[in-house]
């Protein structure tokens, strides 16, 4: 018996999948995921052809499938240059009839809509737009929390041709300009009140101030309750646009669709064009083929609207499921500590098929000792999935153990940089403890050695050696073509280097061992972050942790800094037991150098650890955007830790 198995897949799963009916259209054995992933990458054009087909894209495809630049096999590729179609005409179609939509947010409120009336409020706003002057092109902004106004202004902008950019209402304003104030939207949406963790937020003045800094932009319109001044025309929801019918733009298949932003933790935040055949394609294989999303199912995200997962599960509305958006918070403050159930609950109630959350979201319910399973009915769950960092073994254990054996975990790895992603889950495949289930279909992944080489077994660079159609157009602003190839390319010609250090393995899982740029080097080891987090993890006096490293005559010593739960104590002790099990359970290269308790870890505001902020600060230097931090302030502990002596 293998003990890494934590889930198996029933029989009826190669027989009624998506995914398998797929590999049967392919003529290839739904049991021989390698030979179809073989072919996908072998001869993309027809695989690519072939999907289209399967997931009922609407649009013209054209003769052509694929062109090739022998002197740019990755930059130069394009994906059905003749093609014409719009994303929102595909999702909408796909829409659920009775249920397209349901909106949840933590006060326990809720509301949907069919498919009839989503498109009837589809059409509304996008007459709105054109008649604010919106051309195909033009860029519409919005600053608004995951509800269903938001859904609506982003199938709206699609549906006239416009390239739709999103911030959360919780950054703030430096995060906002510098972002959204890059690419000059025509209109904005925003909402001046929101509610998050239990308190109602007056944004309206930053909105305001916000609005007046924004070049080229020319109408504001507002949602919700609250006044926003700005030196434009300023009009509410319900007054903009009028009844009609819905219209769709055809747009060619490289036309840009979405702008997104990296985390900006390096420098101000790229802005990165995607293109509309490529995001949809990709995220319809990935949601009907790898995440077995049916019609008739139902599909939330926990996320907000500025990170790259709102698009994504968007696009599950094309698979005929029910789009679930949920806005607040998603663990509580009660009189008698932490409410873990908001989402869970909505699991129960509705009935959800498929959830998706984070790795610190797990760690923050696990730390609460609240077991899911036994407080809710989760019979309607077959899938949980998880993004944004690597998943530690001992999350998977609880994760089947805390709440339910009985349905699949999928750990998914990609990136804004590609809307999708490089590996993800399989409803044909097992689950194996702490591994990421299989390559993408038409995703020529591999990881190389220093050499250049394709290695098994043991870490390297995480690369994708073929083109694939959701590689983005091209980086906003001056030389934003030669941005996107230094980024990407500079390291090896024509082969995409994603950032990420892996390890695959024979059996086609993978592990990921965290970002290349933070991974560490003592003695010349190259180590993952990822390994060090997987051990910290066991020890429940840990609220949070973040690893990176510190120059030391001319080596690099790794410095742990610590965050306590309430109660817990940091001493010699601790540290020793820190230090003894990263030696048993990963390598004496693991071990720090510098234990330190810290106040707080800093985060992107999507909750991601920012290494490389903490390791600058201690080791002098400048953060280059101290704007893309939820919690900059934090950092000028970190600038005197070399002053204190660690534990």
């Amino acid at each position: 018996m293998d003990r890494s198995v934590l889930w198996r897949p029933e029989g009826e799963a190669l027989r009624d999948s998506a995914l398998a009916r797929f590999s049967r259209d392919c003529g290839i054995d739904p049991g021989d995921y390698e030979t179809l992933h073989a072919w996908s990458i072998a001869d993309p054009g027809a695989f690519w052809s072939r999907l289209w087909d399967f997931a009922g894209v609407k649009g013209e495809r054209g003769p052509v499938a694929l062109e090739r630049d022998p002197a740019a096999p990755m930059t130069g590729a394009r994906f059905f240059p003749e093609a014409r179609l719009n994303i929102a005409e595909t999702l909408l179609a796909g829409a659920h009839p009775e249920r397209a939509v349901l909106e949840l947010d933590e006060t326990g409120a809720r509301a949907e809509l069919s498919a009839d009336a989503l498109k009837a409020e589809v059409a509304r706003v996008a007459r709105g737009l054109r008649e604010a002057g919106v051309m195909p092109g033009d860029r519409v902004g919005v600053v608004l929390p995951n509800r269903i106004g938001c859904l609506v202004t982003h199938l709206a902008s699609l549906a006239v041709g416009a390239v739709w950019t999103s911030c959360s209402p919780d950054f703030g304003l430096a995060g906002i300009l510098d972002r959204i104030g890059q690419v000059s939207p025509r209109v904005m949406f925003v909402q001046p009140r929101i509610r998050y963790g239990g308190k109602d937020i007056d944004l309206a003045g930053r909105l305001g101030d916000l609005a007046g800094r924004i070049d080229g932009l020319e109408t504001l319109v507002t949602i919700g309750e609250g006044e926003v001044k700005a030196p434009m025309p300023v009009i509410a929801w319900d007054d903009f646009g009028s009844e009609g019918p819905l219209e769709f733009e055809p747009r060619a298949f490289d036309d840009p669709c979405y702008i997104l932003y990296t985390s900006g933790t390096t420098g101000a935040p790229k802005a990165i064009v995607h293109r509309t055949g490529g995001v949809l394609l990709q995220q319809l294989k990935e949601h009907m083929l790898h995440g077995d999303l049916r019609p008739g199912d139902s599909f939330l995200w926990y996320t907000n609207t500025a990170w790259m997962m709102y698009h994504w599960a968007i696009a599950g509305m094309g698979c005929g499921a029910t789009t679930v958006l949920y806005d607040g918070a998603p663990i509580l403050r009660a009189r008698d500590g932490l409410d873990c159930s908001p989402l869970w609950k909505a699991v129960e109630a509705e009935t959800l098929t498929h959830l998706g959350i984070s790795p610190k979201y797990l760690s923050s319910v696990m730390e609460q000792g609240y077991r899911p399973g036994e407080a809710h009915d989760l019979s309607s769950l077959r899938w949980l999935m998880s993004a944004g960092s690597p998943v530690s073994p001992q999350q998977y254990d609880w994760i089947y153990d805390a709440i339910s054996p009985d349905m699949g975990f999928a750990s998914i790895s990609g990136g804004t940089e590609i809307m999708g992603c490089f590996l993800l889950g399989s409803p044909l495949h097992p689950v194996r403890r702490g591994q990421l289930t299989v390559k993408g279909l038409g995703m020529a992944v591999n990881v190389f050695d220093e050499r250049g080489a394709p290695v098994l077994g043991r870490p390297g660079e995480l690369v994708c050696t073929e083109p694939f159609p959701s590689m983005p157009r091209t980086f906003w602003g001056p030389d934003g073509d030669a941005r996107y190839r230094k980024s990407y390319f500079s390291e090896r010609a024509e082969i995409w280097t994603h950032g990420d250090h892996a390890t695959f393995h024979p059996d086609g899982t993978a592990v990921i061992h965290g970002r290349s740029d933070c991974t560490l080097n003592p003695g010349g080891v190259r180590i993952g972050t990822a390994d060090i987090y997987n051990v910290c993890a066991q020890f429940p006096e840990l609220e949070d942790f973040i690893v990176f490293g510190r120059p030391v005559e001319g080596d690099e010593e790794i410095v742990l800094c610590i965050k306590m739960t309430e109660g817990a104590r940091a001493d010699a002790d601790l540290a020793r037991a820190i230090r003894s099990k990263l030696r048993s359970e990963c390598s004496p290269r693991h071990v720090p150098g510098a234990i330190y308790c810290v106040g707080d870890i800093p985060m992107t505001v999507n909750g991601k650890r920012v290494e490389g902020a903490a390791r600058s600060v201690v080791s002098g230097k400048a953060v280059a955007n101290r704007g893309s931090l939820a919690n900059a302030g934090c950092l000028d502990e970190y600038a005197a830790l070399s002053e204190r002596t660690a534990l």
